[in-house]
């Protein structure tokens, strides 16, 4: 016998939601039984957990950043960050695992920093190297500019759930953050590298795709 029914929500895009907000994902409770339920982000990330017969528990990465209600199991998300995009399932937990609500969250992407670590060169002909970080510094990402193009500097695979480009233009080199919903940037004058005029610059990208 079912021992949890609730409303089951399937997939619901948040496409305006911005960072610092405030989420509830519901979960509508009909029926008391000896079931538990938890909520996971990304299908192996616990976030809390409802016990039959006990009060919720938030797990340590949520602490203070998400409550469990245990009158309809829906969980709310405080302070949401970009880095809470992604897929959040509600689980019947039984003999048989039920899934009972699903969500997947968009959060709109964080600003970014461009930073110039490194010059090599002249003004006629240099290398550059540059860090292009979102302002809470959860993502960054390395790379070696010439006149021609940039190029990301070899990293660990990452998972993330927006894109990075950096490109050089002109007499600036750029970088832009995106995802489904909006988009960030930010850029560096070379002007402000090289005080001498700069000469002809050809432009040059380099995307980093969703997985």
């Amino acid at each position: 016998s079912s021992c949890l029914l609730c409303e089951y929500a399937f997939v619901f895009f948040f496409k305006h939601l911005h960072s610092f907000s405030v989420l509830l994902l519901f979960c509508h409770y009909l029926k008391h039984s000896l079931c538990d339920l938890i909520w996971k982000f990304n299908k192996t990330n616990n976030v809390a957990k409802c016990a039959f017969n006990n009060d919720p528990v938030v797990f340590d990465k949520y602490e203070g950043r998400a409550e469990l209600f245990r009158q309809n199991y829906s969980l709310l998300l405080k302070n949401v960050q970009h880095s809470d995009s992604g897929d959040y399932t509600a689980l019947m937990v039984s003999n048989v695992d039920q899934k009972v609500a699903e969500y997947k969250v968009i959060v709109q992407v964080s600003p970014v920093n461009l930073t110039v670590d490194s010059v090599s060169g002249s003004s006629e002909s240099c290398v550059l190297a540059v860090t292009c970080s979102t302002v809470d510094s959860s993502i960054h990402h390395s790379f070696r500019c010439d006149d021609k193009n940039c190029s990301q500097v070899k990293e660990k695979p990452t998972n993330y759930s927006s894109s990075f480009i950096v490109y050089r233009h002109q007499d600036f080199i750029l970088c832009n953050h995106s995802n489904q919903v909006s988009w960030e940037y930010n850029k560096i004058n070379l002007h402000q590298v090289f005080p001498v005029k700069r000469q002809r610059v050809k432009m040059g990208s380099i995307s980093f795709p969703k997985r």
